[in-house]
């Protein structure tokens, strides 16, 4: 191979063979010493050669791999949605029983975090935001339009709208 980097893995392979083939036609009964080695052609060609069939080996191996992925990938695609549906059913079959759920290799749903005084007074005062915003308008335009709160320096509540 030349001191260039090749391009694609055909190419590599492509100038291995050229290696070989040139080195059997030009060298047929040649002995040659390549950093502090000494080679037949025979055994240069075999190295060669050694190489190209490592490069076919990963080429394959690399498609094999390809169509693996392509396999688990048509598979999820159709049970996913199964799982997640039987997992549903798993958590409300055996919503209190742990070990249950654990044999499945499920955990408990998780209890929502109780919401502090400040949450419950910002989701108010959106909600409140929302409504003034909203006016009275139309179902499909009161479904545009959103309040927003936001807060100034003095952590007074402050209605804007969107």
């Amino acid at each position: 191979m030349s001191s260039h980097p090749t391009k694609t893995k055909a190419a590599a392979l492509a100038a291995v063979q050229a290696l070989i083939a040139g080195t059997q036609k030009r060298f047929p009964s040649g002995s040659f010493t390549l950093g502090n080695v000494a080679y037949t052609t025979a055994s240069l060609v075999a190295l060669l050669q050694s190489v190209a069939d490592a490069m076919t080996a990963l080429n394959a191996a690399q498609l094999a791999a390809k169509h693996a992925l392509s396999t688990l990938q048509g598979a999820l695609v159709q049970a996913v949605p199964v799982i997640q549906v039987y997992e549903r059913f798993l958590q409300a079959t055996f919503a209190n029983t742990v070990p249950a759920l654990a044999d499945f290799g499920l955990a408990p749903p998780k209890e929502p975090a109780p919401m502090t005084s400040e949450q419950y007074a910002a989701r108010a005062a959106k909600a409140r935001a929302t409504r003034e915003a909203r006016g009275t308008t139309s179902a499909k335009q009161k479904l545009t339009v959103k309040g927003d709160v936001t807060r100034n320096t003095s952590s007074d509540l402050l209605m804007t709208v969107d």
